[in-house]
Order: structure tokens, then C-alpha cells, then sequence
């Protein structure tokens, strides 16, 4: 048996990680020090649900979709297969059916070789509309992106987020798949249990299956 350690694939959140433009970024200060309170460090954060490594719930794209704290859990938990599609502008169909997904209900992509988190990148591979019913026939439940969205930076018809929620298609964002070869894991991606909202910051790890 190989080496089977966990193996972090989440961006750290830090008070200079890059966010979407014009979003909440996210800052960490400690509220009150051990030597204030006598006892205790205690810190606070802000940020938004969509900055780091992340899952949307279907909400976020659609006013009749499932929030966060209604996700089955058991998406965000299993199986994974890595494949590395770098170099693809756009992912769909064309794109993914020379891979073998036969068995696979949750699909992680290495679109890029890797990115720094300070700045959010000025272009990232999306999706193409035909995304969620590929995926969909394949049995796959869960797609994970190294990029912070499956759709374009200025899309206002979220085409792919549409395709893949349309077909039963759950989506990880912001993944870091740098120093990850392709192959089967399983995937520990757990979305927080945030009351009537729209994302989650999540701590995702992989380990080999073999």
C-alpha cells in the first residue's frame, strides 16, 4: 500500500487571499487577546460564503434552490477521480469524453498549474452549457474546479452553474490541485451548516485510493 496521508487541496484563508471583484474579502483580527480576557484568545472573521475553497448551493443561482444548510452531506463525502484538463479554455462534452468517468460520481478538474491566492485571476477555464447533462449521464454528482467559478467572470445567465444544477450536478470551487496527480481519492469537502445560505467556505482533502 502506498502513501495514504490526507492531503489538504483547500486554499488557506488569509487577510490578502484574492476575492471575486467587488466582493466581502475576508479579514481575521482577534476580537480579544489572552491578556485582555485573562484566559482566552478569541478571534473573529469576515468574508464571504464564495471566498477560498467553497460549494454553492444551488440558492445562490436560484431563488427556488436548495440553501446550504439543506445539502445532503453524503455529496461532499466519497469517491473522487482527478483529472487533469489543462490548457482546455472552456470544459464540456468534447472536452471530457475521452476520459473514462465510467463509476466515477465525483470529478475534480486540474484546469491550470496552479495560481497564487493574493490575486484573483484575471481568466480561468469555464464551462460549457452542455456541461450538466454529460456529466449527469455519467452518474456524477459533484464537480470540483481549481478555478473560483465554472462560469465566466461577467456571465449574467450562469449558463454552466444552470446546466449543472438542472441536472442534479452539485459544484466545489477554488480547489488546489497544484501538487495533485490524476487518479482516484476520496474526498472530504464538508460544506459548513450556514442557516439560509447561499455557499460555504469548506476544508477539502483527498487520499489516494490506493
Amino acid at each position: 500500500m502506498g502513501n495514504r496521508k490526507w492531503i489538504d487541496i483547500s486554499q488557506p484563508l488569509t487577510n490578502d487571499i484574492g476575492v471575486w471583484p467587488g466582493d466581502t474579502p475576508f479579514t481575521f483580527t482577534l476580537s480579544f487577546t489572552k491578556e485582555q480576557t485573562g484566559s482566552v484568545n478569541i478571534g473573529q472573521f469576515t468574508t464571504s460564503v464564495h471566498t477560498g475553497t467553497h460549494v454553492d448551493a444551488p440558492y445562490h443561482f436560484d431563488e427556488n434552490g436548495e440553501k446550504i444548510h439543506e445539502l445532503d452531506v453524503n455529496i461532499y463525502i466519497g469517491t473522487a477521480r482527478v483529472v487533469d484538463v489543462t490548457g482546455c479554455d472552456m470544459i464540456g462534452r468534447e472536452e471530457l469524453e475521452c476520459f473514462d468517468l465510467d463509476g466515477v460520481e465525483r470529478l475534480l478538474l486540474k484546469t491550470s498549474d496552479g495560481r497564487g491566492i493574493s490575486r484573483f485571476p484575471e481568466k480561468f477555464t469555464v464551462f460549457r452549457k452542455n456541461i450538466g447533462s454529460f456529466l449527469k449521464e455519467k452518474g456524477i454528482r459533484l464537480l470540483g474546479t481549481d478555478g473560483p467559478s465554472v462560469d465566466a467572470i461577467d456571465s449574467k445567465t450562469m449558463d454552466a452553474h444552470h446546466s449543472l444544477n438542472d441536472n442534479g450536478v452539485y459544484i466545489l470551487e477554488n480547489i488546489v490541485l497544484s501538487e495533485v496527480e490524476p487518479g482516484d481519492y476520496e474526498l472530504i469537502a464538508l460544506p459548513l451548516a450556514i442557516e439560509g445560505a447561499d455557499g460555504s467556505p469548506v476544508r477539502a482533502v483527498l487520499r489516494p485510493l490506493a
